[in-house]
């Protein structure tokens, strides 16, 4: 009898042990998933930048390089390989295009093309699209709204986000009345396109974020969020 109590309580702390060691090895394991996680979450934004900037900066090389007559190819005109010389030749080029752009005969021929593209039909509304979001990012257009404020719209509980132009004034104002602001409602994913409404001053939230970040979050269709920590510092 003694014997059986000795073996029993030997196997239940045998057991204990077990389910011990088998704790530590599963907390183990969940730390070092957690590490590994961390990790990728760290790595992973950085490695793709790179990858994807590595990537972008040789596939320029060998446009601006196919476009170059073959004389004076890169692969030919230089002993060496240079990364990024092909990306600084297009900026000269733009550059180039620019200057001639902002000239009097550099506006009638790019009117004129202008005037070609508008004629076909597809081309057209691809080019007019292409041509607003790109006014929108690198022009300054974006400077003309001044805030980012959130409403309820179209009905109450629901809510949006929308950029203050400035307060309405003019014939608007007259039969408004009241202090009145206008609200420039995008749409997603494309932020040029939308609408201007006229909403009370009391009825909107102004939000801290900028007029920059209101647009690469309606863009994402919310998935780029502002650094409300940045803010706070």
């Amino acid at each position: 009898m003694a014997k059986s109590k000795v073996k029993k309580r030997a196997k239940n702390i045998k057991k204990i042990r077990l389910e011990k060691e088998k704790a530590v090895f599963m907390k183990l394991g969940s730390k070092l998933r957690a590490y590994l996680f961390t990790g990728i979450l760290v790595t992973a934004p950085v490695a793709i930048t790179f990858y994807m900037a590595y990537k972008f900066i040789f596939w320029v090389d060998r446009f601006v390089n196919k476009m170059l007559p073959p004389s004076l190819q890169l692969d030919e005109f230089l002993p060496i390989t240079i990364p990024g010389l092909g990306l600084i030749i297009l900026v000269i080029a733009l550059m180039l295009v620019g200057m001639f752009a902002a000239g009097f005969m550099g506006k009638f021929f790019l009117s004129l093309g202008e005037w070609i593209v508008y004629k076909m039909p597809f081309v057209s509304s691809v080019y007019s699209v292409l041509k607003q979001i790109f006014e929108t990012f690198l022009s300054s257009k974006a400077q003309a709204f001044n805030k980012v404020v959130m409403l309820e719209y179209p009905r109450k509980g629901i809510w949006i986000l929308g950029f203050v132009s400035s307060e309405t004034k003019g014939e608007p104002h007259q039969y408004l009345g009241g202090e009145m602001l206008n609200v420039f409602i995008p749409t997603t994913p494309n932020p040029t396109s939308g609408f201007l409404i006229f909403v009370p001053k009391e009825d909107t939230i102004e939000l801290k974020m900028s007029v920059e970040e209101g647009i690469k979050f309606v863009i994402s269709g919310g998935l780029v969020e502002p650094d409300m920590n940045k803010k706070k510092k």
